[in-house]
C-alpha cells in the first residue's frame, strides 16, 4: 500500500510540473492608469472630508516684523553662555520660539545676543532688538 501511494504521489506531481510548462505566459493588453484633475476629489479621502480652505499662500504675505514686536527686557552673559529676557520668556542663542501677530504665527530663532541688543532671525530677514533702558 505504501508503495502504491508513493508511486501515485510522484505521477501527481510529474503530470502537475508537465501541465504547469505547457501553460502559456499571460500577456497584458491593457495596463490601467491613474491621472487625477487638479480640481477633482481625491477619491482616498472619506466620504464628507473637505480639505481646509486656505487662503494664500505664506509667500505672498509680507513676513516683515518690526522690532516694536519684541520687549527685550533683560539681557545676562557669562563666558560662552548669553541669555536674554525677549517678550518675558527667557531665551538663549540658537532657540527657536513663535510669535502671534495679526493672526499668524511666525517662527523665529535667536540668532545672537550681544551687549544691549538681540538679534532675531525669520527667515530672510534679521531683526534687531535693542534694550530698553530706563
Amino acid at each position: 500500500m505504501s508503495r502504491f501511494s508513493v508511486i501515485l504521489i510522484f505521477l501527481l506531481l510529474s503530470t502537475g510540473a508537465a501541465v504547469a510548462a505547457e501553460t502559456p505566459k499571460l500577456e497584458v493588453k491593457n495596463k490601467s492608469s491613474f491621472a487625477m484633475e487638479g480640481d477633482s476629489r481625491n477619491p482616498f479621502w472619506p466620504i464628507g472630508w473637505k480639505p481646509a480652505v486656505r487662503s494664500g499662500s505664506d509667500d505672498h504675505v509680507d513676513p516683515r516684523i518690526p522690532a516694536s514686536a519684541f520687549l527685550l527686557s533683560s539681557i545676562a552673559m557669562q563666558d560662552e553662555q548669553h541669555f536674554a529676557i525677549i517678550n518675558g520668556q527667557i531665551m538663549q542663542e540658537g532657540q527657536e520660539f513663535g510669535l502671534q501677530m495679526s493672526g499668524q504665527t511666525y517662527r523665529l530663532k535667536v540668532k545672537s545676543i550681544e551687549d544691549g541688543k538681540v538679534i532675531l532671525a525669520q527667515r530672510d530677514q534679521e531683526i534687531v532688538v535693542v534694550l530698553r533702558r530706563k
